[in-house]
């Protein structure tokens, strides 16, 4: 059995500080999409001094979510809340359910749906904490704006670390 050790030390302080932080269940999402599709920022990169991200992703009936992909610096990792979840794990798409929970190592081909035409939704977890609040966002714009001309969108993408296949 391969035996991992804890991490050196980040806190050396003797005494512990005061800094929890909270966010309540009614709190409003970051991203509305529209069609019951919201985000929601519940750590970023910056709030957890570059660690990971988790985010609470909710979609709607209508389906949506991205198409086969992957990241060459993230790690992304998916826990189903409600609702049904079609994940796909680089060989197929796999229907997950609340409890289920899929990890994505960089370079792991990855996508996600909601097909089912229920609500879902998930958390998603990166490490380390890249700025994908970024990437939400500016998906969020499109909506609004349009989709931008191929070379905009590829400059997009590369930004953020998405590799479409």
């Amino acid at each position: 059995m391969r035996v991992v050790s804890y991490p050196e030390p980040r806190y050396l302080d003797d005494g512990g500080e005061i800094s929890a932080t909270h966010r309540a269940a009614g709190h409003e999402p970051e991203i509305d999409y529209g069609s019951g599709n919201v985000a929601h920022y519940l750590a970023t990169g910056a709030t957890t001094g570059g660690k990971f991200g988790l985010y609470r992703w909710e979609m709607g009936p209508r389906p949506t979510g991205p198409g086969p992909h992957f990241h060459r610096s993230i790690s992304e990792s998916f826990y189903v809340l409600t609702g049904t979840v079609r994940i796909f794990d680089g060989t197929r798409w796999i229907d997950t359910r609340p409890g289920d929970y899929v990890h994505v190592p960089e370079g792991g081909i990855h996508g996600f749906r909601n097909e089912s035409g229920e609500p879902a939704s998930m958390l998603l977890h990166f490490a380390p904490g890249a700025p994908r609040e970024g990437y939400f966002e500016g998906l969020a714009e499109f909506a609004v704006t349009g989709r931008p001309g191929e070379e905009e969108l590829a400059k997009f993408y590369f930004r953020h670390d998405t590799f479409w296949l």
